[in-house]
């Protein structure tokens, strides 16, 4: 069967062609699977993982989980790329990463799931701005000062979308950006209010540079965070070993968001 097509502008994949692909991706990574379970039987296991992330949450989230990894298999080498999420979730689906961190990507049959958590939007603005006192706050309530909007390849404007969406007042949009970084930057200086989840803002916050401040909305607002793998791929031992580190360390961010929700209610 023809595996590619030819194109005026070279060649396209025929479905045989993609089936036979995604087969050759599990087949090279079985073969890896194989060759690192040989080395950990001689105890000389010299592997890689290689995460994509999404912006923010490298420093935050994934250093912490780095450093565990470190102790268990101190000779891995960890590849950590960022990229928005249906990016780093297509690089797990084609074979080019083993790990994917994305926020509500589509779910599709090439990717397995293997944790979600649930993170409320919020606010992030300077500690001495009027609304950083309240225990929750309101986009209207929000919309009286400038505004730091995410641009559309960001999966928080597509969230945050029904909540702009209900407001019928003016909005005073100071800026549009891609970068996680820069909102926060932007928003550190005063110079506006940006929405986000509270993951990524953790040395900020500590430090007193921003504040967090959950947004009010019914019902309440919420960002998935997924962890992916190759659907119908075996685990190396040590990528399994990473994967249960991110688990747990993102349920016990969600269970130290869940306690902060509760007080606040």
């Amino acid at each position: 069967m023809p595996l590619f097509e030819r194109l005026p502008r070279g060649l396209k994949l025929t479905a045989a062609g993609e089936i036979f692909a995604r087969h050759v991706v599990t087949v090279l990574q079985d073969e890896e699977r194989l060759a690192s379970e040989l080395d950990e039987l001689k105890g000389d296991y010299r592997g890689e993982i290689r995460l994509m992330s999404v912006e923010g949450l490298s420093a935050g989230l994934v250093a912490p989980v780095i450093k565990e990894m470190i102790l268990l298999y101190p000779n891995v080498k960890m590849v950590v790329k960022n990229g928005s999420s249906s990016q780093n979730a297509k690089a797990v689906a084609d074979g080019d990463a083993d790990l994917a961190l994305s926020f509500s990507s589509e779910h599709t049959g090439d990717l397995r799931r293997c944790h979600l958590g649930r993170f409320g939007l919020g606010v992030i603005l300077r500690p001495d701005h009027p609304l950083a006192c309240r225990g929750q706050v309101s986009f209207a309530e929000c919309a009286a000062y400038p505004l730091i909007f995410s641009s559309p390849e960001l999966t928080i404007s597509h969230e945050m979308a029904p909540v702009i969406a209900k407001h019928k007042g003016p909005l005073k949009v100071l800026l549009e950006t891609a970068s996680v970084d820069l909102a926060k930057s932007i928003a550190a200086l005063g110079l506006g209010i940006a929405f986000q989840t509270r993951l990524g803002l953790e040395s900020e916050i500590q430090e007193g540079r921003l504040a967090f401040v959950p947004l009010k909305t019914s019902p309440r607002a919420f960002s998935e965070l997924s962890i992916y793998v190759r659907s119908g791929r075996s685990l190396l031992p040590a990528l399994d070993a990473f994967a249960g580190l991110l688990i747990d360390e993102l349920g016990r961010r969600e269970a130290e968001e869940a306690q902060k929700e509760i007080k606040v209610l």
